[in-house]
C-alpha cells in the first residue's frame, strides 16, 4: 500500500481543481492533499484516482466524485471535535476526509461485503473512526446521539425522521433527496420542531436503500 511523491502531486493538482470548481474550506482541501484516494479504489482504477470521477466499488457501489465529497463537506461546515454520523461509509474516503479535520465519525454501512472491506482497511490506513457499524442507515445510530451533523452519501427520496430526531438543535443534516436524480439538501435544525431547509444543486448517487440487510 504505497503513497509516492506522485500520488502526493497528483492530489495537490486535484485540491487546485476543486477550488477552481468553487471549494472554498481550506481544511477541506488539505484533507483531499493528505488521503490518499488511490488506496481506496481497486488497484486497475489507481492511475485515474486522482480525476474528479466516481468509480465502481464493491457491493454494486460507488466511491463518490471528489468534487461531491468536498461540497458535502463544505456544507458541514467540521469543526474540531464535531460529533457527526456518516450514512453510507461506502469506501471510507469520506470517513477518512471528515476523520482528517479533526471530527469523531459514527458510520453506518448497509452492505455486508462493503462494510468488512472497508472496517478492515482503515485501521491499516491509520484512520480511526469512533464507531463503525454495520445496519440499516434510515434508522442512524440513536444509542450514540445526538449528533452535532449528519451526512448522507446515497440518494434518499424522503429525509428519515429517525435522522432529523439525531441531530442538536444548530446542527446540520446534509443529504441528497431524489429518485433519479437527486438535489443536495441541508437542513439545520432550529429547535426541537423546526427545520431551516436549503437547496444547494443538483447531483446523482446510488439509492440509500432501507431493511436490506
Amino acid at each position: 500500500m504505497k503513497d509516492t511523491t506522485k500520488h502526493q502531486g497528483l492530489r495537490k493538482q486535484l485540491a487546485k481543481l476543486l477550488e477552481d470548481k468553487g471549494i472554498t474550506d481550506k481544511k477541506v482541501l488539505e484533507a483531499i492533499k493528505n488521503i490518499p484516494r488511490h488506496l481506496f479504489l481497486d488497484s486497475s482504477f489507481e492511475d485515474f484516482a486522482y480525476q474528479d470521477k466516481a468509480f465502481p466499488i464493491a457491493a454494486g457501489q460507488t466511491i463518490s466524485q471528489p468534487h461531491t465529497v468536498a461540497f458535502q463537506t463544505q456544507l458541514l461546515q467540521v469543526k474540531k471535535e464535531d460529533k457527526i454520523l456518516e450514512i453510507g461509509t461506502g469506501s471510507g474516503y469520506q470517513t477518512a476526509v471528515l476523520v482528517a479535520m479533526g471530527a469523531k465519525v459514527y458510520s453506518v454501512e448497509r452492505q455486508s461485503e462493503l462494510f468488512k472491506i472497508t472496517a478492515a482497511l482503515l485501521p491499516k490506513l491509520g484512520i480511526r473512526p469512533k464507531h463503525l457499524s454495520f445496519g440499516d442507515g434510515y434508522k442512524g445510530l440513536p444509542n450514540h446521539a445526538p449528533f452535532d451533523s449528519i451526512i448522507v452519501t446515497a440518494g434518499a427520496p424522503i429525509v428519515p425522521k429517525a435522522l432529523m430526531a439525531q441531530l442538536k438543535i444548530g446542527g446540520r443534516l446534509i443529504i441528497p433527496l431524489g429518485k433519479e436524480q437527486q438535489v443536495m439538501t441541508m437542513l439545520i435544525r432550529k429547535n426541537e420542531t423546526q427545520f431551516e431547509k436549503h437547496e444547494c444543486g443538483d447531483f446523482k448517487f446510488v439509492p440509500l436503500l432501507e431493511n436490506r440487510i
